[in-house]
């Protein structure tokens, strides 16, 4: 018998649709350090939203709890409608991430890496799967090589293939074009447009890379020591903190240099 869960109308639905993600009171304390301080967000399906903030503003926490990797402290996440703290399980197989500060066993070939991986994941016609992704990636000429003598750059891009080798609904990604050069970034971009475009999934990315988040996403969640200080469009920061671009309004934020109002919409 499948197992029913019951929600409340409020967690179900945000503006008449289940979210994507839904995160409510999260906190992560480590110690005396709270890292993630009662912060609350939620995406909607299909939608591309950005993690923005300094160095130790709580990103890279907020992401590993919203993947199960961290028991928060409190609060309450929600990823495709399941309780992350009871039923992670459920939607694990659905999710994945992304990250090139996160490295793959370094003796394995990257081929190899890939097939233990889309095995972990149950993905079907694995090796077409994973042939598909070398072409999209650029990494035809790289699949005999062992990981550990890759470039940093190639690394970003098997992290990726690794990445999406279950064709996720959810994609995580930290930092998804570090180390790329500028036209590797820019394919790379355009394929995360068109993977969301063709499958509807919901990516949520931190970055620090301002233009990448102006170009691909909808939403900004803008973070400072663990809080969350701001959430609008890329236009709407722009034009409430007065400034020319999202770097400008990210450098604001960072050093604490100027304050807007509240935004429209605020979680």
């Amino acid at each position: 018998m499948r197992a029913i869960v019951i929600q409340s109308r409020e967690t179900r639905k945000v503006n008449g649709t289940q979210p994507a993600i839904l995160v409510r009171g999260l906190s992560k304390r480590f110690g005396p350090v709270e890292a993630v301080a009662d912060i609350s967000f939620h995406i909607g399906r299909g939608e591309t939203t950005a993690l923005l903030g300094p160095n130790g503003a709580g990103k890279t926490t907020t992401l590993a709890m919203l993947l199960g990797l961290m028991i928060p402290s409190a609060g309450e996440i929600r990823v495709l409608g399941e309780d992350m703290r009871r039923h992670r399980y459920r939607v694990l197989g659905r999710m994945n991430y992304a990250s090139p500060y996160t490295d793959l066993p370094q003796r394995l070939t990257v081929r190899e890496n890939l097939m233990v991986y889309g095995r972990l994941y149950g993905v079907r016609n694995l090796p077409n799967r994973i042939r598909v992704l070398a072409r999209e990636l650029d990494l035809e000429a790289h699949m005999r090589r062992p990981y550990s003598t890759l470039s940093a750059g190639q690394r970003t891009r098997v992290a990726l293939a690794k990445a999406l080798l279950n064709e996720p609904e959810v994609l995580l990604l930290d930092e998804p074009t570090a180390s790329l050069d500028p036209d590797t970034a820019d394919r790379v971009r355009g394929w995360l447009e068109a993977y969301r475009t063709r499958t509807g999934a919901t990516l949520l990315l931190a970055s620090h890379n301002m233009a990448e988040v102006e170009r691909l996403c909808a939403q900004v969640i803008m973070m400072r020591t663990g809080r969350i200080v701001d959430t609008d469009t890329p236009r709407g920061l722009v034009r409430r903190y007065g400034r020319r671009n999202l770097e400008e309004v990210f450098l604001d934020v960072a050093r604490r240099l100027t304050t807007a109002g509240p935004p429209p919409d605020a979680p």
